[in-house]
């Protein structure tokens, strides 16, 4: 059980941290379901306002940023306290980085409703409705202080790989046959590696939750499948 600090605004500043998290972790996965959205139905209105909502997402970040280093001089925490307030640094850092994933789909489906839909798009939403799920799971692990939770979502990256990589080869195949689908798989490649990314950042936030309560790193190593890195490089969008 959580335990109560002697000074009560101390409570109240690492509970107004947790809401922070909470709030940004919110819109970060709105963010991934209005891109989704976007690309399926494809909405291009829909995929401007999640293009433009990420300055919010990192506003935020921002917000926590300068809290945490307030909390830091201030309270000079100890044991569950600094890992709490360190964790919660890390973990919108993840957070930020899903959502500027997310708006990176929005993007892609922008270009990609402009032209004919090609047959692996229906792949795209089983990718993501199982990382919007692992999204979802971290989010309530980080909110309830719950390992076992955040140690499901770990565990389950491996099929996130799996997912991306069947994608992928049919993507290959279907560029293969017939070499005007090109313009329209490698787009969705993209966005297929950026989902795939998501799901990364909600693995490094499971980790960051365990050893938020446990106060130990996962004993054993990730479990990783053998994610194709498409040549010459990876498609991920970093910005």
């Amino acid at each position: 059980m959580k335990e109560e600090h002697t000074v009560r605004s101390y409570d109240e500043e690492l509970s107004h941290l947790t809401n922070l998290i909470a709030r940004m972790g919110g819109l970060a996965e709105a963010q991934l379901e209005g891109a989704v959205q976007s690309l399926m139905r494809r909405d291009s209105d829909l995929a401007g306002k999640v293009i433009a909502a990420d300055a919010k997402v990192d506003e935020i970040e921002h917000e926590v940023h300068s809290f945490t280093v307030r909390l830091l001089a201030l309270r000079q925490p100890v044991a569950h306290d600094l890992r709490q307030i360190v964790g919660a640094l890390k973990i919108s850092g993840d957070i930020e980085r899903i959502a500027d994933y997310a708006a990176n789909v929005a993007k892609r489906a922008l270009v990609l409703n402009q032209i004919p839909p090609v047959k692996p798009m229906a792949g795209v939403p089983r990718l993501a409705r199982l990382v919007q799920e692992v999204v979802k799971e971290v989010l309530d692990a980080y909110i309830e202080q719950d390992e076992g939770k955040a140690l499901a979502v770990w565990r389950q990256d491996e099929e996130v790989d799996a997912l991306y990589n069947g994608l992928f080869r049919e993507l290959i195949t279907y560029m293969m046959e017939d070499p005007r689908n090109i313009t329209a798989c490698i787009h969705l490649m993209f966005i297929a590696k950026n989902i795939e990314r998501i799901g990364d950042h909600a693995t490094n936030i499971a980790e960051n939750i365990y050893f938020l309560v446990k106060g130990d790193a996962i004993p054993d190593a990730r479990p990783k499948g053998n994610t194709i890195l498409p040549y010459p490089s990876d498609l991920t969008e970093d910005e």
